[in-house]
């Protein structure tokens, strides 16, 4: 199935070269004259070699078909997470080398979908965002706001992102999974 380099997203599994790669960062690349482009950090399934590599916007690409299954992730056990499928029950460990860039929107009981290649486990598609509580943030003393800076935040899953002045420890926010970044308040 053949997509826009656009559209690709992280955690996304494409062919290319003869190989099969999967995304581990994706940035949009918009110099002054001509058209955007789409920066794509990859690693090789077979032997972890990385590749970085500039497609045009609507460079076409390869994704590689896979079989997706609905899994729960339950628990981090040493260096790995442990999941479940949600049909079957079984479960599955994922090393966190296999999470990287990833791992630090999981939280237990969320779901994610995982990906299958010839019956292997090859990489987790997190939804878009995913809602995650405060645990660390300064207080921002009246007086001092600077307007449209934010502050840092540490959530539960050790990730730092910058929120608005008026979030609070214990408040939880929606944070895009392609960006780590703050998009809004979540409901609670």
């Amino acid at each position: 199935m053949k997509i826009s380099a656009s559209d690709v997203r992280v955690g996304n599994l494409l062919e290319y070269q003869g190989k099969l790669w999967r995304v581990l960062k994706k940035s949009h690349v918009k110099p002054g004259k001509g058209g955007a482009f789409a920066q794509l950090e990859m690693k090789a399934i077979a032997d972890n070699t990385k590749l970085n590599e500039r497609f045009r916007s609507e460079d076409k690409l390869e994704k590689a078909h896979v079989e997706p299954r609905q899994m729960q992730y339950l628990y981090p056990e040493g260096n790995d997470f442990v999941f479940m499928d949600l049909e079957s029950f079984e479960q599955l460990q994922l090393a966190s080398d296999d999470l990287v860039g990833q791992s630090e929107y999981l939280l237990p009981n969320e779901e994610v979908q995982i990906n299958f290649y010839n019956d292997q486990p090859i990489g987790v598609e997190l939804p878009q965002s995913v809602a995650l509580a405060v645990t660390e943030t300064e207080s921002v003393v009246k007086g001092q706001t600077a307007a449209g800076s934010g502050k840092p935040a540490i959530v539960e899953t050790g990730l730092r992102v910058i929120v608005p002045a008026f979030i609070n420890v214990g408040d939880r926010i929606k944070v895009s999974t392609e960006s780590g970044e703050y998009m809004e308040r979540a409901d609670h």
